[in-house]
């Protein structure tokens, strides 16, 4: 078994007071956990595959279409 982690957000996301934004942590099981600040109740989770895969997307820029420019769609 995996020793769980704390909730953490991104340094991006602004000051420690600013709740506003995703939250990760790893479980017991080493399952990861996401979690909205808006909506608290609603935690998924994810292998740690998974979420590694997810993280090397970001990482090469294949989500950055759903931020930019959100005018045009």
């Amino acid at each position: 078994m995996t020793s769980p982690t704390a909730w953490q957000k991104s340094s991006f996301s602004g000051p420690e007071d600013n709740q506003n934004c995703v939250h990760v942590r790893r479980i017991a099981s080493g399952e990861i956990e996401l979690v909205e600040s808006e909506i608290p109740g609603t935690i998924v989770a994810t292998s740690r595959a998974n979420f590694a895969a997810f993280l090397l997307g970001v990482k090469a820029g294949e989500f950055d279409h759903l931020i930019e420019n959100p005018s045009q769609g």
